[in-house]
């Protein structure tokens, strides 16, 4: 019956939720949180802070994508809790969502989907790569489209 495939659906839903997406996110919340209270944002800002005023953004926007280099869910925690302490805004979160997809989660799936295809590891490096370069030519093409909206 529908309603058995429905009720089915959001019971896998909410498990994915409460087992996958929710440990993430905490996890990139708390890591928010040890890096300002050691200092270790500011110097990580101060760092990538050429870099990601490339595409428009502050320095500690590069720990979103290393988060999101990690899981997506930690990602857009990262994200969420630089959002609420104001470091960033909605514009700079526009040119980074792209970014979180494209290169979102790369070191779960290298073990998942890389090592269970049995692909070289000397070839990590490159598949990492083009993912960490597509990510940035997205955040280029957002902060060139945004003006317009």
């Amino acid at each position: 019956m529908l309603t058995d495939v429905f009720v089915e659906g959001a019971r896998n839903g909410f498990n994915i939720g409460i087992n996958n997406v929710i440990p993430n996110v905490m996890m990139a919340f708390i890591i928010i949180h040890i890096l300002k209270i050691t200092g270790l944002l500011d110097i990580l800002g101060t760092v990538f802070a050429p870099i990601m005023a490339l595409v428009g953004l502050p320095g500690e926007a590069a720990t979103v994508l290393m988060g999101s280099w990690l899981s997506m869910g930690g990602g857009i925690g990262v994200c969420v809790s630089l959002f609420s302490d104001g470091i960033l805004n909605g514009t700079h979160i526009a040119i980074l969502v792209p970014a979180i997809f494209l290169m979102g989660s790369q070191v779960q799936y290298a073990g998942r989907l890389l090592g269970t295809a049995e692909v070289n590891a000397r070839h990590y490096g490159v598949l990492f790569g083009i993912c960490i370069i597509n990510a940035f030519i997205a955040m280029i093409i957002m902060r060139v489209i945004i003006p317009f909206f």
